[in-house]
């Protein structure tokens, strides 16, 4: 079967499936809806803007798990994410001097305002930044107590359901990124994930999700390998394994 009658018959797949979905469990996304409400203050529903299919942007839906100021944290929690490398070294930066302009070597320099790096160090620095590409905490204290509950459960990814039957996403796919993730995977051997579907599960989320141990190298080969290879048959064996991978005990 040929990539253009798979993408019709997933696609007629995707509507039916969401749609007949949607209709079963709207008493559930009710419940949830005025759990999240009574919670905590903020909406009950959360948007990004996700990169999918080919680089395309669009806006991602999930039940709000998270403080209404979870965003604005991330930076300030660099150093709790799971997928740094345990050996990454601070950038040696050095004061910009009118003598070190007059008397610096030929050797090229990098600037940034009234700092300076060599330019090799300053390389080796920025690939090893973008060798971590994924940003995931473990027992993240941005998370509200419905919002463990539903990300545990998985519950917190219905609404994408809403962005299948749009056309945003596939049942199936590589998930979709955060800008501030997709844009480090644009080298020459990564992109290729971008070339499969978005999907609500996927190859990684059954074989990878919830292990102490991640490993983003690993992440980008699994959503490759799916982009070069999906068929029917591929999808079918992901959705039969997605509930067992979706009642995970580990605070993700």
């Amino acid at each position: 079967m040929n990539k253009q009658t798979t993408f019709f018959i997933k696609r007629a797949f995707d509507i039916a499936f969401a749609g007949t979905l949607i209709l079963l469990i709207s008493p559930l996304l009710l419940l949830v809806s005025l759990a999240i409400r009574l919670d905590s203050k903020g909406p009950i529903f959360y948007y990004s803007y996700r990169v999918g299919q080919n680089y395309k942007i669009f806006k991602f839906y999930k039940f709000r798990s998270m403080r209404t100021d979870a965003d604005q944290l991330v930076d300030q929690m660099k150093h709790l994410n799971q997928y740094q490398a345990e050996d990454q070294k601070q950038l040696e930066e050095f004061e910009l001097t009118r003598h070190t302009i007059a008397y610096h070597s030929d050797e090229p320099m990098v600037i940034k305002d009234t700092k300076y790096a060599d330019v090799n160090r300053f390389e080796d620095h920025k690939s090893q930044d973008n060798s971590n590409s994924f940003v995931k905490f473990k027992n993240d204290p941005r998370i509200t107590r419905v919002g463990r509950f539903i990300r545990n459960t998985s519950i917190d990814e219905l609404p994408q359901l809403f962005n299948i039957l749009k056309g945003d996403m596939s049942v199936v796919g590589n998930r979709p990124l955060p800008l501030y993730e997709a844009e480090k995977l644009t080298t020459d051997n990564r992109v290729g994930r971008f070339l499969g579907p978005a999907g609500l599960t996927g190859l990684w989320q059954v074989t990878e999700r919830g292990k102490d141990n991640v490993d983003p190298e690993n992440r980008v080969k699994l959503d490759i390998e799916y982009a070069k290879n999906y068929s029917l048959w591929m999808d079918l064996k992901i959705l039969i394994k997605t509930p067992i991978a979706a009642l995970q005990h580990e605070n993700v």
